[in-house]
């Protein structure tokens, strides 16, 4: 074998396993923040200031799902809306909870925070953060609106993928005594050639 071929084997290697950890990454990361918030019936959502740290930071991605108030506990870390109604979105801390002859309230506060929120009711939780993925809110953020497109892309890609790896000539066959044979095989005269795997 030519140093040329050898070369040509070892970048090919290369590329493969940089293909595929990218293309790993890629599924798990559809898995955690795309299928896994909807089997629970909530969602991820970006994390945008660092009122969190060191638990959650800006640009981490927190998995949120629903929860009844009941079930609030103090230390949950829960989501919610500091006024009922307003679509914006607060992730903090519970550190105090009162029941009352009017319902119960709660008091929140983020983890680098040095004063509690207003205190909230239980309308205003929407959910319980679950889980949280380091940096993917960055992305999220970069890809903006085309989310969806870069979803389709990475199905695309991984379908392609898994193509190319059914089809390449390297790949061996079964044969019918379930024995792996090369499905290009050596020539006799030269066996150090053949094909790398």
């Amino acid at each position: 074998m030519s140093a040329t071929d050898s070369s040509r084997g070892r970048l090919a290697g290369v590329v493969s396993v940089a293909t595929t950890t990218v293309l790993v990454v890629a599924v798990a990361l559809a898995v955690a923040l795309a299928l896994v918030p909807r089997v629970l019936g909530g969602g991820a959502l970006t994390v945008l200031t660092g009122s969190m740290e060191p638990t959650i930071s800006a640009g981490d991605m927190v998995v949120v799902r629903p929860v009844e108030a009941g079930d609030v506990r103090i230390g949950d870390v829960v989501t919610f809306q500091p006024v009922s109604d307003d679509p914006t979105l607060i992730t903090h801390r519970v550190v105090g909870k009162q029941v009352g002859s009017s319902g119960t309230t709660f008091v929140t506060r983020g983890d680098a925070n040095g004063a509690d929120d207003a205190p909230i009711v239980a309308d205003q939780i929407m959910g319980e953060v679950v889980y949280q993925v380091p940096y993917a809110g960055h992305l999220a953020l970069w890809a903006g609106g085309n989310r969806q497109g870069i979803v389709v892309a990475t199905g695309v890609a991984l379908l392609a993928y898994a193509t190319g790896m059914f089809l390449r000539p390297g790949r061996r066959a079964v044969v019918g005594d379930g024995q792996a044979a090369s499905a290009a095989p050596a020539a006799s005269c030269a066996p150090e050639q053949g094909v790398l795997s």
